[in-house]
């Protein structure tokens, strides 16, 4: 079967085809004299085959995106209990010390050197 009725079949374009030969997971197939693909009828089933492969291998790339992303947003809420607790039992005073206790805070201008 030609390219064109390939890629019909098997529900992808004539370029996805072609990239799969380039990855070398679409074997080349036979060519005719005026240089059409013609490819033999299990090769519906391979690029099917190989989809499947795809996706898979981008859902698990997902999933451990996801699993990353949940522990970070775990984290993060144990991280803002931790110092809402401090907040809630440090005077009212003395609360904006807590704001130079955190990693990589900005801190206050320094008034060094202003004249009142």
């Amino acid at each position: 079967m030609r390219s064109g009725e390939l890629a019909m079949l098997a529900g992808v374009s004539t370029d996805t085809l072609r990239h799969y030969e380039g990855l070398g997971v679409l074997a080349r197939p036979r060519r005719t004299a005026a240089g059409y693909r013609l490819y033999p009828a299990d090769a519906v089933q391979r690029v099917q085959l190989v989809r499947r492969a795809l996706a898979a291998s981008k859902l698990e790339q997902i999933d451990r995106r996801l699993e990353e992303l949940l522990l970070l947003r775990k984290n993060l809420a144990e991280l803002l209990a931790t110092w809402d607790d401090r907040l809630e039992h440090t005077p009212q005073g003395e609360r904006a010390g807590l704001l130079e206790m955190l990693p990589g805070s900005i801190r206050p201008p320094s008034r060094k050197g202003i004249k009142r």
